[in-house]
């Protein structure tokens, strides 16, 4: 468990203090924080708090999800498409377990949650009574900080504490489980102002910028490589400034997108496992890679011994912990990556690294992304919803194949239109997410932008209940399935390195989608050809109401390019390889 960066100072407003229950207190805390939804599934030891939820129903919307982990989705999905913190409640026992992958998913890429739970009271705790679990010790590992609240004084402190936890220096989730006679109890409440969150600047050292900026001067092949803290530093701006002011070609890891525009003339695609091929051979090739809040993850870097092996390395990031951590760098400025980002743009001047530039243009001209296109493919699917939206959509996703389809051909324009599970690759976190993210819209005043759910039949089993969810509350999420009836991603290793032996990859069975889909209360469609897709597209972002879209692909199509598990990027190949070979 880490501490917040920054102190609780709370402001006291001018309304009188009141008496209040354990569970009105919870509201109010919440309402003082400026939540507007909450994602949940009531039982025994929450109900006190669901009570009082009901009660100021007018003033914080709850979204009942088909399942626990679905709520601790959908909150993670409207903490990444707002930035705010999405909050998700459960009761004692299962139901608190039920978060932990949701949890930990958050705890993965950084996301502020702040998970409510309830257990049994204090008088109970340790005796293994109904429905107890010690939620705290189960998540001490997977969250950035966590509570058990015993006494309703500290309550009100505990919330707001959390809060500030989540949100300050690296973001994280953050668990606060309260005993049911807490909820009951009461005590004095006083109304107070949220404590505004400082950006992390006091570790910005003068000597380490200096030192960047020597770096940047003197480098003829400068890269930029863009992780996921950009997008949480609200650093896009900045990144466009620094990129087109030095003339550094730009690729971004999974947790990146949207952090650099994609449609920019700098930018060159994903690295890593399943990059491209000019970002790869572009960061092999750099004598200076510029890294702005990413933590260099296994599939990012390939073989770590031979990353980046003609370049210095210059990593930026909030959190000291990830300098050094996977590779070894020869610069680096720990802090705030916008306030870094600002004070390295104050002192440059424009460079001119023509020559650069043009040879990576070259490498993107040599090695564009192909695939198939006579056929209904992952990537047609993504390259026309791209064209529909005009970019313009949130994209969420679940984790394989059409996971990587979804990074490599739909082009993100701004931060937090990709959502994704990208340190733990949770299967069934996209649906979830989805909806979290079609509220947070709402809730940010932009309803009308649609949102896409990205799904392999796989995934779509692990959680097509929450279509019940957006059916219930008519929330106008589309679901797209590219299914091929295998677990895709695991049957491409199988097919590359495992002799092509399938072992229970192979899901063709009587499951229908369609009538799945229209059971729970969803239109549904299914698109076998590529001439069907675009219409169907169209219909479905017409009606305002949720959809699914079953696309019947070939279960042999892969994603391309790809590095094998423990090969250095730079043998990053394609299928043209692959027939060359």
């Amino acid at each position: 468990m880490a501490e917040m960066n920054t102190p609780v100072v709370q402001n006291e407003k001018t309304a009188e203090t009141r008496v209040l229950n354990g569970s009105e207190i919870v509201i109010e805390c919440l309402k003082e924080q400026g939540v507007k939804t909450v994602f949940g599934y009531p039982g025994g030891a929450i109900l006190n708090i669901y009570d009082a939820l009901y009660k100021h129903q007018d003033e914080i919307t709850h979204i009942l999800t088909s399942h626990e982990q679905g709520a601790s989705h959908a909150a993670d999905g409207y903490a990444r498409a707002t930035g705010k913190v999405g909050v998700c409640l459960a009761t004692s026992g299962p139901g608190a377990t039920n978060l932990v992958t949701g949890i930990a998913t958050a705890m993965m890429d950084s996301i502020p949650v702040v998970a409510i739970t309830c257990n049994v009271g204090v008088n109970l705790l340790g005796r293994d009574s109904f429905q107890e679990i010690d939620i705290t010790g189960v998540t001490m590992p997977i969250t950035k900080y966590n509570f058990i609240v015993k006494d309703i004084n500290k309550l009100a402190r505990t919330i707001r504490r959390a809060f500030v936890i989540a949100q300050s220096g690296r973001p994280g989730p953050v668990l606060i489980d309260i005993t049911k006679d807490v909820t009951a109890a009461e005590c004095e409440f006083t109304p107070m102002e949220p404590e505004k969150i400082k950006r992390q600047t006091d570790t910005i050292r003068d000597e380490d910028i200096e030192t960047a900026l020597e770096l940047i001067r003197k480098s003829q092949k400068p890269f930029i490589f863009v992780g996921g803290g950009a997008v949480l530093a609200d650093a896009s701006e900045e990144l466009r400034t620094l990129a087109h002011r030095i003339q550094a070609p730009v690729a971004d890891s999974l947790m990146g997108k949207g952090a650099f525009d994609g449609t920019d003339e700098l930018y060159t695609g994903m690295v890593g496992m399943h990059g491209t091929k000019p970002s790869n051979f572009g960061i092999t090739e750099c004598d200076l890679l510029i890294v702005a809040g990413a933590r260099f993850s296994d599939r990012v870097t390939g073989n770590a011994s031979k990353f980046a092996k003609n370049a210095k390395i210059l990593q930026i990031d909030v959190d000291s912990a990830e300098i050094n951590k996977n590779i070894k760098t020869d610069a680096s400025v720990v802090g705030d990556l916008k306030m870094v980002l600002r004070r390295l743009n104050a002192r440059l001047d424009p460079m001119n690294h023509d020559e650069w530039v043009a040879h990576v243009e070259r490498l993107k001209d040599m090695y564009p992304l192909r695939y198939d296109k006579n056929a209904l493919t992952g990537p047609f699917i993504m390259e026309t919803i791209n064209d529909l939206t005009g970019g313009d959509a949130v994209i969420c996703t679940e984790v394989g194949q059409h996971q990587m389809w979804a990074a490599q051909y739909y082009k993100y324009k701004k931060p937090r239109t990709f959502l994704t599970s990208g340190g733990l690759g949770t299967m069934g976190y996209g649906l979830g997410a989805s909806i979290g993210a079609k509220m947070g819209c709402g809730d940010e005043g932009h309803p009308d932008t649609p949102v896409f759910n990205i799904a392999g039949d796989g995934c779509f089993r692990m959680n097509m209940n929450e279509i019940a969810t957006a059916t219930r509350y008519n929330i106008p999420i589309i679901q797209v399935v590219v299914n091929n009836h295998v677990l895709g991603m695991v049957r491409q290793w199988q097919n590359l390195f495992y002799g092509k032996r399938y072992s229970h990859t192979v899901l063709n069975d009587s499951v229908d989608f369609v009538k799945l889909a229209e059971a729970m209360g969803a239109t549904a469609f299914r698109v076998e050809t590529k001439e069907e897709l675009r219409p169907v597209l169209e219909k479905a972002m017409a009606l305002g109401k949720p959809v699914v879209i079953d696309c019947q692909i070939n279960c042999d199509d892969k994603v391309y390019p790809m590095v094998s598990p423990g090969a250095p990027i730079q043998d990053v190949f394609d299928d043209t390889d692959l027939k060359i070979n």
